[in-house]
């Protein structure tokens, strides 16, 4: 390949994770590898080289030194002060042009607030909200937003999360006019939480196909094509919906039906190495959030994530349909 054709490559957090560096380092390698995504591991130069090395990967893959690793169990104001972190120093190299996108499995809190604090949020965004297309019953996806980015948000963040998904669903999932759902205790109206009622009023009066309250089972079932939530109900979705495929196996294996192919296909839509990880809207730059317990196979389809959404120019398009809405 020419290297003057060489697009910008991925930027991967390789310290971030329970199983980093060198599940982190195995993903990224098997990114270029197998998918021909182009990588650049941040994190300390001579661990990150030496899982390279171990991989027969030295010379493959770039490194950046970053010295300091910020704590899985960080939740978010100690990771900004961290200046030279695998986290900062990443996002300076994406904020500076030399990196297309980001990806990281580290503590989403830290994620989250390095990513606004280093490449800063889009105009008139209030907060990121993450965003994951999962599969439905119905055939196509469903966009589950926000996912954890924001735990405690604003019924106004919560309705802005609303546009973000709606547009993430037009762009990426191509559907036209994305129906949008709010997650809450029940279907009719006014139903759930003090934040859920006071989001629904704001929702009505948004320029979305906006169908109303939805419920827990909705959310794999097509109900709506946007399901938008405050992050900690979402994340506690995310992982349940996870926790349950498996769960399901392990009762199937239980019950002596684990050659079924078409179970096991089913489950691996729902797996994290299936989706890789979840897009951070709402942000000036391209930032894919991975589990924490991602492995190299989940890492590695986070890569290809990144670089789809980065060369799909989501991100600016994105802010532009933001732009359209004056007053957030």
């Amino acid at each position: 390949m020419d290297p003057d054709a060489m697009p910008r490559p991925v930027v991967v957090d390789a310290m971030g994770g329970d199983h980093g560096p060198a599940e982190i380092v195995r993903g990224a390698v098997e990114a270029w590898r197998e998918h021909g995504v182009p990588v650049v591991l941040v994190g300390r130069a001579g661990v990150v080289r030496g899982e390279l090395a171990r991989l027969g990967a030295a010379g493959e893959v770039d490194v950046a030194h970053a010295a300091e690793v910020v704590p899985m169990t960080e939740r978010g104001a100690g990771a900004v002060r961290m200046a030279c972190s695998s986290l900062a120093v990443g996002f300076d190299l994406v904020r500076g042009g030399a990196g297309a996108a980001f990806v990281s499995a580290g503590s989403t809190g830290a994620v989250v607030a390095c990513a606004a604090d280093r490449l800063g949020t889009a105009p008139a965004v209030l907060r990121p909200a993450l965003a994951v297309a999962l599969p439905t019953t119905a055939g196509g996806a469903t966009v589950l937003v926000d996912a954890g980015a924001t735990v405690d948000p604003t019924p106004e963040m919560i309705a802005q999360f609303a546009l973000l998904g709606a547009s993430y669903a037009q762009l990426v999932l191509g559907v036209a006019d994305p129906r949008v759902g709010l997650l809450s205790i029940g279907a009719e109206p006014g139903k759930g939480n003090r934040l859920t009622r006071r989001a629904e009023r704001l929702l009505r009066g948004l320029p979305l196909r906006f169908q109303g309250n939805v419920e827990g089972g909705d959310v794999l079932t097509g109900a709506a094509d946007v399901i938008v939530t405050d992050g900690f109900t979402g994340n506690v979705v995310l992982k349940n919906v996870e926790g349950t495929v498996r769960a399901t196996l392990a009762l199937a294996a239980a019950e002596g039906v684990t050659g079924s192919a078409g179970l096991h296909r089913v489950a691996r839509r729902y797996a994290p190495e299936t989706h890789g990880g979840a897009a951070l809207l709402g942000l000036t730059r391209t930032v894919v959030v991975a589990h924490g317990s991602s492995r190299a196979g989940t890492i590695a389809r986070a890569c290809v994530v990144a670089r789809d959404l980065a060369e799909g120019e989501v991100v600016a398009r994105l802010g532009d349909r933001l732009a359209l809405h004056p007053g957030w």
